[in-house]
């Protein structure tokens, strides 16, 4: 009889996005049942259909929201009291939180956490304080904490959440590795398809892209993003800006100058939230990505995977994948002027800049390939007793 896992993120496209396959995969060696809240269109159903997996809904926010969040524990208690799982194994800051409680309340022998990314490095006062305090039961609770880049662990250290004996990196790194043979630039090689693609943004054929994938927010460098796009247009005319995802003007909105340049230039194009961002990466040239806080970012593997050079921000993840002037260029955290050097940098490289792209796929193949991540957790998971 296989041991059942219960996986848990706050809204089902973690489930069934960032650890796309993952869970179907892992079905076959246990029983697995997710958690999440039910989001739009009752999107956690179709993890039955995605996956392979029964599913359960408890619904979560994202916020600071204490009474829903007793809720929710009650809730989650009820459930793996019911199902009374070997492993509970939770991914997103909330779903770490009420889920690692929740299990902690109902005796679940091995509780589990991913650790992608900490919110709280860019709060202050009092709200980091309660960040703190929130990760600090988050990390208690749970009998083992994974981090997905060794510059997270570094971080926890340094903060003291946790001892190190209880710290694991799965692989090299990552929540979910990426599949080099679906993000591969061979499969995207025709230059008329492509092109289509182009002329439907307005990107002439002598334009250079910068794209952007990811939320539109101003934790994602957005702001500087464009603030150093529109100084280079303003020299550079045969450029565009490729922006490619959703605004979250509720949690961490753009600044009024930024939002009003990017509607009114046609040098910036906004697709809003695409399924599949593959295309949009083989009609671009070089990745931008100048985020203050990252896990490790799925972005940046897809974009080297389709061997775009990379700009990435000094971070934990980021400086992970990319190694400075060999697979792309890092740059400090909110510094406008620095990015603008590496945008010109990589225009003025041409076609070498095509080699760091190529030599960043290598390294993306070699360390962070989908299977490695799978099979190393698997290992984890059976060595748990």
């Amino acid at each position: 009889m296989k041991k059942k896992i219960i996986r848990i993120t706050t809204v089902p496209l973690s489930l069934s996005g960032l650890l796309k396959g993952q869970l179907r995969f892992m079905s076959q060696y246990f029983d697995i049942l997710g958690i999440s809240s039910k989001g739009e269109d009752n999107h956690l159903e179709k993890l039955i259909e995605l996956e392979g997996i029964p599913t359960v809904a408890v619904e979560m926010t994202r916020k600071i929201t204490p009474l829903k969040d007793l809720v929710a524990v009650y809730q989650l208690y009820k459930v793996f009291k019911k199902e009374k799982p070997f492993i509970v194994h939770s991914h997103t800051p909330k779903a770490g939180t009420l889920g690692m409680l929740a299990a902690f309340l109902a005796g679940v022998p091995h509780r589990l956490h991913t650790i992608a990314g900490l919110p709280l490095v860019e709060a202050t006062g009092l709200k980091r304080t309660l960040l703190n305090t929130v990760e600090s039961i988050t990390y208690s609770c749970a009998t083992k904490i994974y981090p997905n880049s060794y510059g997270l662990k570094d971080i926890i250290l340094e903060e003291g959440f946790t001892k190190a004996s209880k710290l694991k990196v799965i692989a090299n790194g990552s929540s979910n590795g990426i599949d080099t043979s679906l993000f591969d630039p061979q499969l995207f090689n025709d230059a008329d398809k492509n092109q289509a693609l182009r002329t439907t943004l307005n990107i002439k054929p002598s334009d250079f892209v910068f794209v952007f994938i990811g939320r539109l927010v101003t934790d994602k460098g957005i702001n500087e993003l464009v603030a150093a796009f529109k100084t280079l247009h303003a020299k550079q005319n045969h450029i565009k800006l490729l922006l490619v995802g959703p605004y979250e003007t509720e949690l961490d909105p753009l600044l009024p100058e930024t939002l009003e340049f990017i509607e009114q230039t046609d040098a910036v194009m906004n697709t809003g939230w695409v399924d599949d961002v593959r295309p949009y990466f083989a009609i671009s040239n070089a990745l931008t990505f100048p985020s203050y806080r990252e896990g490790f970012p799925n972005v940046v593997m897809q974009a080297g995977a389709m061997e775009l050079p990379c700009i990435v921000t000094d971070i934990n993840g980021c400086n992970e994948i990319v190694d400075h002037e060999k697979t792309g260029l890092i740059i400090p955290v909110k510094d406008t002027e620095a990015l603008l050097k590496a945008m010109e940098t990589v225009l003025e490289l041409g076609d070498a800049s095509k080699t760091m792209g190529k030599l960043c796929r290598a390294h993306i193949v070699n360390n962070f390939e989908r299977q490695v991540v799978w099979d190393a957790l698997l290992s984890e998971y059976n060595t748990l007793k």
